[in-house]
């Protein structure tokens, strides 16, 4: 079954060989600009404000090894969709869909205020009329009565960054049009938080852990950093580490915060870093400590006799056009994109490379020592809905005063309601048909 979901990519690793590209060549440094956002939660939804600066600053990835280049035939990743089997549920399209969404920013207070896109004034609405369809098979609704009812005295958690976040408020939404969540816990920044559903004794967490291993990070409420990551690349964090046991299902994921720029650890002792010029350390790249960590992840869950169900999502794509955030760039479309509209960024396919990669090494031990690890991977579909991110309206009312106001994107996170909300769709079908 896990060879299922990982769309028989083997086929697709083989296929590299075959090409003689190369990303980089030995002895040129990649530099890449990314994304800073700072998410800000308000208590009159539920959500404090708190400090979230994802990704990116300065990108670089290593000189050795030399990482293939993905083929020209297949240069996202993805898999053939011969290769699929009969059905896999991450491989289709977008199709229109004339119901409304389950919720909506007046029924639901969970949104937080960046990713309340109608109560921001974005006028159009065609972006909510739209379902994921797998090809070869019938994805069903989430359904939350059914959901709660099999998941009475358990417990799940979101373990990430903001697009945990941005996932579990989704999730909580639609939750909430059988039973209101109740808030039993959160830290002192409002990261990491817990509910319960008091009638199914059912309990959900998003643990905050962007980078999943232990970290000190030096940045104030608005997102500015004012030295590197120190990041452990040989511990991970208490954080999610210490509940792991406790829950019976978890979403675990991370990815863009390893391209900010970091000093990296191994034993205490300082090992390298990533894009720090002024010092006299060995420059490693953000992918060589993307699959130290995700190594180090992967061989604690599969060694934890753990007996739950536990996913790794893959990392989702940004949908800037004609710029960056910081140089305007902006997300206006309005429909999804056909297949082969949008690629995945330098960055984005080296990430999905490490996660395919280590996941598929994982997955192996996993199955030999009885442990029940998934891969949920929304990148493919994700990919094709640049039209479901708040870009302007990540600000309540921007055009206002002026209509011609230059105002920061955010084609990162998604609109709530939105395309996220079909996560939880291909969430249930894993926990209910596979």
């Amino acid at each position: 079954m896990v060879k299922k979901m990982m769309y028989n990519w083997k086929y697709w690793w083989r296929s590299l060989h075959n090409h003689n590209y190369f990303i980089i060549k030995l002895g040129v440094s990649v530099l890449l600009v990314g994304l800073a956002f700072r998410i800000l939660y308000t208590r009159s939804t539920g959500f404090s404000p708190i400090s979230d600066n994802p990704f990116l600053e300065n990108a670089q990835i290593s000189p050795p090894p030399v990482l293939p280049l993905i083929s020209q035939e297949n240069t996202d990743g993805f898999p053939p969709e011969e290769d699929a089997g009969k059905c896999n549920v991450f491989i289709g399209d977008w199709i229109p869909y004339q119901g409304e969404p389950i919720y909506t920013n007046e029924s639901c207070g969970f949104i937080e205020d960046h990713q309340n896109c109608m109560k921001n004034g974005r006028p159009d609405t065609g972006y909510l009329h739209w379902r994921w369809n797998p090809h070869g098979c019938k994805l069903a609704r989430f359904d939350p009565d059914r959901f709660l009812e099999s998941m009475r005295n358990k417990s799940w958690a979101l373990i990430g960054d903001s697009i945990s976040r941005n996932h579990i408020q989704s999730l909580l939404c639609i939750l909430s049009a059988t039973e209101k969540a109740v808030e039993v816990y959160h830290d002192e920044g409002y990261k990491s938080r817990r509910w319960v559903f008091p009638t199914y004794n059912f309990t959900i967490s998003v643990i905050w852990s962007p980078l999943l291993a232990k970290a000190s990070i030096f940045e104030d409420m608005n997102g500015v950093s004012t030295s590197e990551i120190e990041l452990h690349l040989d511990i991970l964090d208490m954080n999610w580490t210490k509940q792991f046991q406790s829950l019976d299902y978890m979403i675990i994921s991370s990815g863009k915060w390893f391209v900010k720029n970091a000093i990296y650890y191994e034993n205490s002792k300082i090992l390298g870093c990533h894009n720090c010029p002024k010092r006299n350390f060995t420059e490693l790249g953000f992918n060589f400590a993307y699959r130290k960590v995700l190594h180090n992840v992967f061989d604690y869950i599969t060694r934890s006799n753990h007996k739950g169900m536990i996913f790794f999502r893959t990392s989702t794509p940004d949908h800037f056009e004609n710029g960056e955030w910081f140089s305007g760039g902006s997300c206006r479309r309005t429909v999804p994109a056909k297949e082969g509209d949008f690629g995945l960024s330098d960055v984005n396919k080296v990430l999905r490379e490490v996660e395919l990669e280590e996941f598929e090494k994982a997955s192996a031990k996993a199955s030999q020592n009885g442990v029940n690890l998934k891969l949920f991977d929304v990148s493919p579909l994700s990919l094709l809905r640049p039209d479901g991110h708040p870009g302007p309206y990540r600000f309540f009312q921007p055009f206002a005063k002026d209509k011609n106001a230059k105002v920061i994107n955010d084609c990162l996170h998604w609109c709530l309601p939105g395309p996220i909300d079909s996560w939880n769709d291909l969430l249930m079908d894993m926990v209910f048909n596979n």
